[in-house]
């Protein structure tokens, strides 16, 4: 009976531990839809073939891959850094894309799910923010519905949220800006097989890891995932910059944007050289 007893004791202990030294690490890829409009009105040189090569090395350059380790209460998230990448070109013409801040290769994107908060340490124009705040609590809406992801089966969940999309176009050196509201619904795919409730970005809050997330204008899909890895992943909260709340640092995106626009803008829109002119929308 003593020996049945200690037994069991040995395996509880064994399994606390493990559950305390749970992590694990999971590779995403991402794609979005860009929100560059090009017009070739009163310029030469440019035509439908070459506005299509264009928008399609965009789209190549908005699918990246980051990666999430984690534990059982926090995580990292940060893209997965490739050197020497060559500058995409169409027709000798190098393609230029211009950034305003948010979403930068060198971010780290930190959470802790138990305590509900996050620290993105992010940039805006060479200028680093650390933004601290609450996590997002998303009002999901479970379903029955499931399909595998690997070997991983998944439950299907979703929110929506009505959001203002504001374009912004440039002809004759004048702006117009047209407002519309939209509902999007969000759509994701988490698996109870490992149980942590989070997942890649701001998005957290479910009864397993996320593997799939789809908003209708971004995809984001786990394509490998490494529990308990043998190397040791050290999850540290990111400390450099500047503290601002997300409301703030929005407020400073917009701000710095708008400057940007105001000194780029022509006659003709952004003029990018080479003939090409391009709307800014979204």
């Amino acid at each position: 009976m003593t020996s049945t007893i200690t037994a069991t004791a040995i395996l509880l202990c064994s399994f606390i531990i493990n559950a305390q030294n749970f992590q694990g690490k999971a590779i995403y890829k991402t794609s979005s839809k860009s929100a560059f409009k090009m017009s070739s009105e009163n310029n030469t040189g440019i035509d439908d073939k070459m506005q299509e090569e264009i928008q399609k090395q965009i789209d190549k350059m908005n699918q990246k891959t980051f990666v999430l380790e984690f534990d059982k209460y926090s995580s990292i998230y940060k893209e997965e850094r490739i050197l020497n990448a060559p500058k995409p070109q169409v027709g000798g013409m190098k393609t230029t894309v211009m950034s305003f801040g948010g979403s930068n290769s060198s971010d780290v994107y930190y959470k802790n799910v138990q305590e509900n908060r996050f620290a993105n340490q992010t940039e805006i124009m060479g200028k680093r923010f650390l933004v601290k705040d609450n996590l997002t609590s998303h009002k999901w809406e479970l379903s029955s519905e499931t399909k595998n992801i690997g070997t991983y089966t998944c439950y299907k969940a979703t929110f929506s949220k009505e959001v203002e999309n504001k374009n912004t176009t440039f002809k004759d050196g004048e702006s117009a800006e047209e407002i519309e509201k939209e509902t999007i619904i969000t759509t994701a795919w988490y698996t109870p097989q490992i149980s942590v409730g989070n997942g890649p970005g701001n998005y957290q809050g479910l009864p397993g890891l996320i593997l799939e997330i789809n908003d209708g204008k971004k995809i984001i899909v786990c394509t490998e995932i490494v529990l308990n890895p043998s190397k040791q992943i050290s999850i540290e909260e990111p400390k450099k910059g500047k503290v601002v709340s997300q409301k703030k640092f929005l407020e400073i995106q917009k701000q710095k944007s708008d400057e940007m626009i105001e000194k780029f803008k022509t006659r003709e829109g952004l003029d990018l050289g080479n003939g090409l002119n391009i709307k800014f929308g979204g």
